[in-house]
């Protein structure tokens, strides 16, 4: 496998971060300063700043994140999310909730699990809970769960459900960026709140804006199964 890859699975850092600390020198094979994309395997002797790159413990970690922290594993950024966990070990998150949005985020160290998870063709449901600037009918819900054309993209067809005279609950299968927003958007209205509620089978549940938990046994047991790992 590319040597990012393995650094990813081995739960030592992000794909991203893999290349950061391969084009800083940091990163040693067989003796060798590593390039980026180099192919390595498990049986070679791979070096991180000096010492033996070996598999971690697995963390996976649910996030209700409030407003204004960053999904991003740069900590020289601002309110960026790993320094607002302050998790004893490396984790990352898993995809993007936008600076302005609240709600579930995974955090983990699994890079295999990571990739899976956010890989677009498998179409894995994420749901948000959405409120907007103003009153709409039903027609609106009926024009988004048909796809919306942003920004030259259809986006997919999608389950979108009233829960008031403006907020509704939308089901989305891919990962445009800020595509929710963006949906709005083209048809007038302003979202005013953007919570992520459940990301495949995982919820938000009761959890307390700001806090976090462990994913459950069953939790990520399901979660595999579902993505096609296995455990």
């Amino acid at each position: 496998m590319r040597i990012g890859k393995l650094l990813s699975n081995a739960g030592i850092c992000s794909r991203r971060d893999a290349n950061r600390l391969i084009d800083e020198g940091r990163v040693y094979v067989n003796g060798e300063r590593c390039i980026p994309g180099k192919w390595v395997e498990w049986t070679d002797e791979i070096l991180l700043d000096g010492e033996p790159v070996k598999m971690l413990e697995r963390i996976y970690i649910l996030l209700n994140k409030p407003k204004g922290i960053l999904c991003s594993s740069n900590r020289s950024l601002e309110n960026n999310i790993i320094d607002y966990l302050n998790y004893d070990a490396f984790v990352f998150p898993v995809g993007r909730l936008d600076k302005e949005s609240d709600g579930l985020i995974l955090m983990t160290n699994d890079g295999e699990l990571a990739n899976s998870v956010l890989r677009d063709e498998y179409e894995h449901e994420k749901e948000y809970l959405v409120s907007v600037d103003k009153e709409f009918d039903d027609d609106f819900l009926t024009i988004l769960s048909g796809g919306v054309e942003i920004f030259g993209t259809m986006t997919r067809p999608c389950t979108v459900i009233r829960v008031s005279h403006d907020t509704f609950r939308i089901i989305l299968s891919q990962g445009i960026n800020r595509q929710i927003r963006k949906m709005c958007k083209k048809f007038g209205y302003e979202v005013t709140r953007l919570k992520r509620i459940r990301i495949v089978n995982m919820k938000l549940g009761d959890l307390p804006t700001g806090e976090w938990r462990f994913v459950t046994a069953e939790e990520l047991e399901k979660l595999k199964t579902i993505i096609g790992i296995q455990s």
